[in-house]
Formats: C-alpha cells, sequence, structure tokens
C-alpha cells in the first residue's frame, strides 16, 4: 500500500469544484492501493480536528476561516506534515491548486524531499492569482515549489500554459474534471419537470436560460442580464448558485427593466441539478475566464444546449460550427462581453431545433467518451499517481 499526503486550504464541508474532484478521484482508489491523507484548513471549532473521508484521512488546523488564519495556515500544514509524516511516512504529496505550493517548498527547506504532484484548477486569470500585491512577496518560494514538481496535472490544456511562465520543464499531464455522468443523463420523471416548472414560474411558450455556478465576475452575468432587453419577453435567465455579484446582478435587472425575468433560486443541492437543467432550455455562461468549468460538461451531459465564449479551458470541449469547422459542434460560441451575440445565439437556437438536437447529442457523445469519473481516475492513476510512486 502506497500513502500520499494532499494539501488543500479546504475540504468538506467546505468546497468548491476542486474538492469535489478530489473526493470523486480518491473514493475510486482502492486503499489497498493508496491510502491517502489530507491537511486542510479549519474554518469552524464545529469541524472535526481528525476525520475520515471516503478514502481520505483528513487533519484540519487552525480554528476559524479568517484572512489571519489562512495566511497562518501554511505553517501550521508545515508542521503537521511534519508530525504525521513520523508516523505514517508518506511516498508522495500532492498539491490540490497554485498556492498549495508553499507548504511543500517549505517542507523541502525542512529535509522532507519527497516526490509530488502539483495540481492546477485555477478558474481566475493568471495576473489575479499571481501578481496581487500580498502574493508577489512570496513569488520566489512559489516559484521553487512549481519547478520542483515531480509531475503537474492541468484540467485544461489553458492551465498548462501557465507553467511555462515559471520554467517548469517536467511532465504535464491534462486530465479534466469529471461528471457524474448517469446522474446528469439521466431522463427525470416528466411530472417531475412540469412540477419545478411550475414552482418556478415558468410558463408555456417561455424559453429559460440557465446558469449554475458562482455569481462572480469572471462568469459574466451581467453580459447576460444586459442581453436580455434585446430578447423577447418570454425569455427568461435562472440564476442557481451565490456569490459577492448577488445584489449587483439584482441591481442591474432593475435599472434594465428585467427583474421580472430573472430569477435568483440560491444554491441548489447537486443531486437536483439535472431536474433543474432539465426543467430550462439553454446553459448559459459567457465566461470572460475559466480554468475549465465543470458546470459546462453537466449541462452537456444533460442534453441541453449550451452558449459559452472559447475563454480559457472552455476551449478544449466547447466547438462552435462556424469557428471550429474541423470538429463536430458541441455548443454555440460567443466573444466575451458581447450580448449582442448572446441575444443572437438564443434566437439561433429557438429557431434551428434540429441543429440544436445535432449538437447536443455531439456533446452528449463527448462526455461520455471523455469526462466520466471513472475514465478521469485511470488517467490519474496511471499518469500522475504512477509518476510519484514508482
Amino acid at each position: 500500500m502506497k500513502k500520499i499526503l494532499i494539501f488543500s486550504l479546504a475540504y468538506f464541508p467546505k468546497v468548491s469544484g476542486a474538492e469535489l474532484a478530489v473526493k470523486e478521484i480518491t473514493d475510486r482508489i482502492a486503499p489497498e492501493e493508496i491510502q491517502f491523507h489530507m491537511v486542510t484548513m479549519r474554518f469552524s471549532t464545529a469541524d472535526f480536528v481528525e476525520d475520515q473521508i471516503g478514502n481520505i484521512r483528513v487533519y484540519r488546523v487552525g480554528k476559524d476561516g479568517s484572512y489571519l488564519s489562512k495566511i497562518l495556515f501554511i505553517p501550521r500544514a508545515v508542521r503537521k506534515a511534519l508530525q504525521v509524516d513520523e508516523v505514517e511516512r508518506f511516498d508522495a504529496l500532492w498539491a490540490l491548486m497554485s498556492y498549495m505550493a508553499f507548504p511543500i517548498a517549505l517542507l523541502r527547506l525542512c529535509g522532507m524531499r519527497k516526490p509530488y504532484v502539483l495540481t492546477l484548477q485555477d478558474g481566475d486569470p493568471f495576473e489575479h492569482v499571481f501578481n496581487r500585491p500580498h502574493i508577489r512577496p512570496f513569488m520566489p518560494l512559489l516559484r521553487a515549489g512549481f519547478a520542483r514538481a515531480t509531475v503537474v496535472q492541468v484540467i485544461s490544456t489553458y492551465l498548462g500554459g501557465w507553467m511555462q511562465k515559471f520554467g517548469y520543464h517536467g511532465p504535464i499531464e491534462v486530465v479534466p474534471n469529471g461528471v457524474d455522468v448517469p446522474l446528469f443523463a439521466k431522463v427525470p420523471n416528466t411530472a417531475d419537470v412540469e412540477a419545478l416548472q411550475q414552482k418556478l414560474g415558468k410558463r408555456k411558450g417561455d424559453v429559460w436560460l440557465v446558469h449554475t455556478g458562482r455569481l462572480v465576475k469572471k462568469n459574466a452575468l451581467d453580459v447576460v442580464i444586459t442581453a436580455l432587453p434585446q430578447l423577447p419577453t418570454n425569455i427568461h435567465l435562472l440564476l442557481i448558485g451565490s456569490g459577492v455579484e448577488d445584489r449587483a446582478l439584482k441591481d442591474l435587472a432593475d435599472s434594465l427593466g428585467v427583474s421580472a425575468r430573472v430569477h435568483f433560486v440560491g444554491t441548489v443541492d447537486n443531486q437536483k441539478l439535472p431536474l433543474y437543467l432539465r426543467a430550462c432550455d439553454i446553459f448559459i455562461r459567457p465566461s470572460r475566464t475559466e480554468g475549465m468549468g465543470t458546470s459546462f460538461i453537466e449541462a452537456f451531459a444533460a442534453g441541453i444546449p449550451v452558449i459559452a465564449t472559447q475563454a480559457g479551458g472552455i476551449a478544449d470541449f466547447l466547438f462552435d460550427c462556424e469557428r471550429n469547422p474541423d470538429h463536430q459542434p458541441t455548443g454555440f460560441a460567443v466573444d466575451i462581453d458581447a450580448p449582442d451575440q448572446i441575444a443572437r445565439a438564443v434566437e439561433k437556437i429557438s429557431q434551428d431545433p434540429e441543429a440544436v438536437e445535432a449538437v447536443t447529442k455531439n456533446a452528449q457523445a463527448l462526455v461520455r467518451q471523455t469526462y466520466d469519473w471513472n475514465l478521469v481516475t485511470e488517467q490519474m492513476q496511471k499518469n500522475v499517481f504512477g509518476r510519484v510512486l514508482t
């Protein structure tokens, strides 16, 4: 049995796409093959200091989620890792997200020089991640953590390009996040769909756009709302999720006179998302930047058409019939900050059901061939963990 120690700023119960990906992958690997441990942050005194979650033994450090605690997480994580390694004798380390290279770089200074995986899942722009004033002073340490990685795993070709800026010349494996294909591809009961539509207020003849994910600037939901006045009044927008842009988006809808057509439902349990997707007509996220975007793949699996930009990692899977003639189309592409193009894409989808059916079938086939979690886990075990556990 091999052992890997993971560094992650957050884990259950506080999770996002990166943490969910870790659980999906580690749960599919037998503990007899690889046993995982994790040092993460304790965001509340209600969280267990030590916990077993699936195939991961979790150690939480700190007492709250304050800014100071996030800064102190790095030295605390190093100290905890040294303590646990005395007992467990880890074979390798795994840094989840860019900043988790910090504790590994410090551990090397302390004499712990184990092979390690660096995973990049960042959705924010390169400048935001690395050029902020409070990060710049520590960039030499972060560069050291990047440069000495045994293998780098990225969820998109776009993120793989970041490593060249750090002078990394080792192996880079593009292994995307996956999706629960059976969950999202399953056709829900018609009565359940109709009941949800009635609850949401969707009427016969309405066309509802839907977005799942954070309400943040990078997802450009302000651009979608700006497009609504150009579209007929039967076009609505359903926003599933929460975020710092919540108030600003509501104010924008009010100022444009479309507040009755923009619906905020907050966070929805992942098990219920397929029903919400099927109750709507078009998934939309005209991202300004994107590491990958699992929400797009979930919409592909659910069989509804997708409108998106091809920013960042989206270009790996969203192919447009006009912009990408060498690929089978899987979605409808628009430029960044282009509400006019969004309006035209919605009209095109509404007026050409045969083309939409062909595109959604291509998208579903791509998900089954590439983004099933079992396939992702196989790639991680062979191409990523296999490099640090030889």
